[in-house]
């Protein structure tokens, strides 16, 4: 027995190691990633069709105007040089001085970014609980006519842009009924309530479009899983039905649609420009759109490096809960 429960130990700690390593190359991985989109994203802004000087200074500045402020703002050294010295002073966690504001990035970049994680968030907790249940009743009854009209009003919703399901709720919720407030920028000062009441038409409107989406993923992961050999095990072994939907088809059907879940939270902290835009909500991607068209390179990397940052951080969320579900990805990661 202490012989065994030595060997049990080691294994444990084997084990232990090999997923440390594991999620240690998927770290390196992602710094690499952050690294290419960075140079990409400088690269792109690079290519704009726009002065930094004359962006800021306006079209009736002079041209030694422009070429002055271009040159106190290094924007007329080589790309190389400035993405270089941006990316070291990221490395020093300075992320720089935006070229149009002349403010240090990270006050610019911070209430932009917490506000497009409140819209997020509150988007992911009305979405993904109904999205996951449409799809696990629709999978359930599928072939019967709940699951046709689940899927069907998915797909149709997933179809529309969000900037006309937006109109729509703005529509019939602001103008119509008079509800809900147009705008989602709340008065300086609100209250958590008061913040949530600006932020449901936005929300609304963004569980619309992404509902179809994660329901039909869900109802697919459902309807492979029933036809699973486990799960015909699990009812030839005598299990309830409920015991078998519980324990085996949920368990396994939700490992996709968790990828799926992690892959739109990049969607929703910073790709919301049309929606931040027609609910004038101050969020990430109304910044970045402002970036861009400054050609503000300082301001538009760091943006997009956080945004990857996210990205990243809920892709390796989403893979631990994986390795959770599923104990062959662990047995794989330490192989």
């Amino acid at each position: 027995m202490p012989a065994l429960a030595a060997a049990a130990t080691r294994r444990a700690r084997l084990e232990a190691d090999e997923i440390a390593g594991y999620v240690a190359t998927r770290f390196g991985l992602a710094l690499v990633t952050l690294l290419l989109l960075s140079a990409i994203v400088f690269a792109i802004a690079q290519l704009l069709p726009s002065n930094v000087g004359r962006a800021v200074l306006g079209q009736y500045a002079s041209e030694q105007a422009v070429a002055a402020y271009n040159h106190e703002h290094g924007t007329d050294r080589s790309a190389v040089v400035q993405y270089v010295d941006w990316l070291g002073g990221v490395v020093r966690g300075d992320l720089g001085e935006s070229l149009a504001q002349e403010r240090p990035v990270w006050e610019i970049l911070e209430p932009a970014l917490v506000n497009s994680m409140k819209l997020a968030v509150f988007a992911f907790v009305l979405v993904v609980p109904l999205g996951i249940l449409g799809g696990v009743v629709a999978g359930l009854r599928a072939g019967q006519a709940t699951d046709r009209t689940i899927t069907v009003i998915g797909l149709s919703l997933a179809v529309v842009p969000e900037f006309v399901t937006g109109l729509v709720v703005i529509l019939v919720f602001a103008i119509w009924l008079g509800w809900l407030p147009v705008t989602a920028q709340w008065p300086e000062g609100a209250g958590v309530l008061t913040q949530v009441r600006y932020l449901t038409l936005p929300a609304v409107a963004l569980t619309i479009v992404l509902f179809g989406y994660v329901a039909r993923i869900a109802r697919a992961g459902v309807v492979e899983a029933l036809e699973a050999d486990y799960t015909r095990a699990a009812y030839l072994k005598g299990l309830p039905h409920r015991t078998v939907i519980r324990r085996h088809v949920l368990r396994n059907a939700l490992m996709p649609t968790i990828a799926v879940v992690a892959t739109q939270v990049g969607y929703l902290v910073g790709g919301l420009v049309a929606i931040e835009y027609l609910f004038n909500y101050q969020g990430i991607g109304l910044m970045l759109l402002h970036a861009a068209q400054l050609k503000d390179f300082t301001l538009l990397s760091a943006g997009v490096l956080v945004m990857g940052v996210v990205y990243v951080l809920a892709t390796l969320v989403a893979d631990l809960l994986l390795a959770v579900l599923n104990p062959r990805i662990r047995y794989g990661a330490i192989e």
